[in-house]
């Protein structure tokens, strides 16, 4: 069960309405970095959730507060698109929102939502879930979930440099804090689990028989014109101290060359095929 407040998470003032701009902020409503992402991703990942119950609730508590991003998100694109021309006889020469129209807004806010926010991306691209990732497994989906963060607080902290507005401005420097919060609180799950290398690898549960293990840590120099790019991966530990990390250059083939053998009939192939 939800609930819901009339009142916005925070508060949203736009100075210059800029419809431009509002084609900026539908990324993060409906970009594979946006809001409807997170907090789908957070939603099912509580949904599968077994085990302690306090990662459930903290999952849909942070899926919550992601929708109140969509929510205030939409608003300020709903503000910026405020004054856009929506007939044919308002006049572009002398209206600087229009120009900005004819410089970059999407159609759309005007054909399909009456001049407010839609679940799409900056190219007017649907949100179609397939960026939503909720593996049962709490590792795994802490590890997206930090990378999330980071992808979102690095689209947030572009739109901030790509407006002048002090109302958008203080917005996005919200949603940066609330970024910076999320990213900790989902690396501070992962240290609470026994940081990396307790939690590696990922599922920790699969047994060592089910592995082979003789090509679980070296790193393959695929490249016929450079040396191999060294560092804390080519030598050493390997991060869950099951083993020691080496190269291998140049790799060789193990499998069998590919052979399908004959056509079958009635296939559709051709009669020298078969």
């Amino acid at each position: 069960m939800f609930h819901h407040s009339g009142k916005l998470q925070y508060d949203v003032k736009v100075d210059t309405p800029d419809p431009q701009f509002a084609k900026y902020l539908q990324q993060a409503i409906g970009g594979i970095e946006g809001e409807i992402r997170v907090a789908m991703q957070y939603f099912f990942q509580a949904m599968g959730a077994r085990g302690d119950s306090k990662y459930r609730d903290l999952l849909m508590m942070t899926a919550t507060e992601e929708l109140s991003h969509i929510e205030f998100l939409g608003h300020a694109v709903a503000l910026n698109l405020d004054g856009a021309p929506v007939t044919a006889q308002e006049d572009a020469a002398k209206d600087p929102i229009v120009n900005a129209i004819m410089g970059g807004m999407n159609p759309r806010h005007i054909l399909s939502s009456g001049l407010s926010a839609m679940p799409v991306d900056a190219n007017g691209v649907a949100f179609d879930m397939s960026h939503v990732y909720a593996t049962g497994n709490l590792a795994a989906d802490m590890t997206a979930n930090a990378m999330a963060e980071g992808s979102g607080r690095v689209l947030a902290s572009r739109l901030y440099n790509m407006t002048e507005d002090k109302g958008m401005k203080d917005m996005l420097s919200f949603l940066i804090a609330r970024d910076t919060m999320h990213q900790q609180q989902w690396l501070a799950v992962i240290e609470e689990l026994g940081g990396m290398p307790a939690m590696l690898p990922i599922p920790n549960s699969t047994p060592e028989s089910h592995e082979a293990t003789q090509h679980s840590y070296y790193f393959l120099n695929t490249s016929l014109d450079e040396e191999t790019p060294e560092g804390r991966w080519t030598s050493g530990p390997s991060l869950d101290g099951r083993g020691e990390f080496s190269v291998v250059k140049p790799p060789e083939p193990l499998g069998q060359k590919p052979d399908l053998g004959k056509a079958r009939k009635h296939s559709g192939a051709q009669k020298e095929q078969m």
